[in-house]
């Protein structure tokens, strides 16, 4: 399969984890919670982690790697007061600008 499509995602937070095991094509995620969430791919993606908490979807059709990469981010959405969360690589500057009120 040659990957034609890269979607990253990064991973903020304190304790926040991923790792992928690409043979099964899973994804582990541990986001504070007391279990970790597993997701598992579609054989047209591949799933890996660059670091523990930068994950690449890849693949050749958009629209799935599109649609694996909402439903792994959508476990845990990203907050703009905090900064925490899952996050696209590409947005990672849309925090919210705090304003001192005096």
């Amino acid at each position: 399969m040659e990957a034609k499509l890269f979607r990253f995602l990064k991973i903020v937070g304190v304790g926040f984890k991923a790792r992928a095991e690409s043979e099964v094509r899973l994804l582990y995620l541990k986001l504070g919670c007391s279990h970790e969430v597993e997701l598992v791919a579609s054989p047209v993606i591949r799933v890996f982690c660059l670091k523990n908490n930068v994950v690449c979807c890849t693949g050749i059709d958009k629209d799935m790697v599109h649609q694996f990469a909402a439903a792994v981010r959508s476990c845990k959405p990203p907050e703009v007061n905090q900064g925490k969360g899952i996050m696209y690589k590409i947005c990672l500057n849309d925090q919210k600008d705090i304003q001192d009120i005096h």
